[in-house]
């Protein structure tokens, strides 16, 4: 779903592209088979699912690269494979952004200091009048207000509908990969650290022209079929570690918008390189899981450790 901030509760968003293939890449969180949803086969195949996952080292220092989905459905078992092997070597764990579950206000916070500016027009009138009825449509099954979000920028009122779009589908944070990581690394006492701030992935969409904004408001208004069809196909391609398909339909999305690739894809991802650039320096192991979509295509975060001068070796 690439990844940025997650879109349940306590979380508003993620990042959610011109469609929901895009949102999951990440971003995020971008940002996804066999979904236990209506109509979609049950999910729970352990002897096949083999999601990607990468390695970077030097004599003293490892660092794996697994690419994530942020919001899963229950029954996905991806803990299998080399990645369990990963996960028990590693000392510390890394991921795009920390939110406390038991704190939601640090996040509600950060987030009401970047979401409203005064002098908006209604949100219904920020897309085209084809669109309208679909907004009044996901406004009303969110159960909020519509003043509520003509008070928002655009970005921010496109990451509340998709929340509530997102739990009508049956997806939630507490069954995404980090989740379940974070829990695994806080009952070993092993350490977490975060890539980015709330308000520094936030400050991605805060940033974004107005157009990039409505492309994310108009992603977050399809219909759940569209969505539950969309998101079956890139669960599909992250279990079996298709990372060609993962990037394609990046490239697709992503190449209909060039403000959110660059905003939310090459500018992170270079930055992260820069990250484990920095991290090899120190001894030990670290397991770095950031949403699918940063570590498929030629601005993956591996092509920027490769360019760097890293070896950057495939292990499932």
């Amino acid at each position: 779903m690439s990844g940025c901030i997650q879109p349940d509760a306590p979380y508003i968003g993620t990042m959610k592209l011109p469609s929901l293939k895009s949102l999951l890449r990440p971003f995020s969180a971008i940002a996804a088979a066999g979904l236990a949803l209506p109509g979609v086969a049950e999910a729970r195949e352990p002897d096949t699912n083999r999601p990607a996952l990468w390695v970077v080292s030097d004599p003293d220092t490892t660092v794996y690269l697994f690419g994530t989905i942020h919001l899963l459905p229950k029954g996905v078992d991806w803990q299998s494979g080399k990645v369990s092997e990963a996960l028990a070597r590693s000392d510390e764990l890394v991921i795009e952004t920390i939110i406390d579950e038991k704190n939601p206000m640090q996040f509600m916070s950060a987030l009401q200091s970047l979401a409203h500016s005064p002098g908006l027009p209604p949100l219904r009138e920020r897309v085209a009048p084809d669109k309208r009825a679909a907004v009044d449509a996901a406004i009303k099954a969110s159960g909020l207000p519509a003043p509520v979000y003509d008070k928002m920028e655009t970005w921010a009122a496109a990451f509340l509908l998709l929340g509530s779009k997102f739990r009508e589908i049956g997806l939630a944070a507490e069954e995404g990969v980090e989740i379940i990581l974070r829990r695994s690394f806080v009952e070993k006492n092993k350490p977490i650290e975060a890539l980015e701030t709330i308000v520094e992935q936030l400050g991605f969409f805060d940033r974004l022209p107005e157009d990039a904004q409505r492309a994310l408001l108009e992603g977050a208004i399809g219909t759940d079929g569209d969505m539950k069809a969309e998101f079956g196909a890139m669960l599909d391609a992250w279990k079996t570690g298709d990372v060609e398909k993962i990037a394609k339909t990046f490239d697709k999305d992503l190449g209909e918008t060039p403000a959110l690739r660059d905003a939310l894809m090459v500018q992170r991802n270079r930055n992260w390189a820069q990250w484990i650039d920095k991290r090899m320096a120190e001894p030990g192991s670290v397991m770095l899981a950031v949403g699918a979509g940063h570590l498929a295509g030629s601005e993956s975060v591996q092509s920027h450790l490769e360019a760097k001068g890293y070896r950057v070796q495939r292990v499932q």
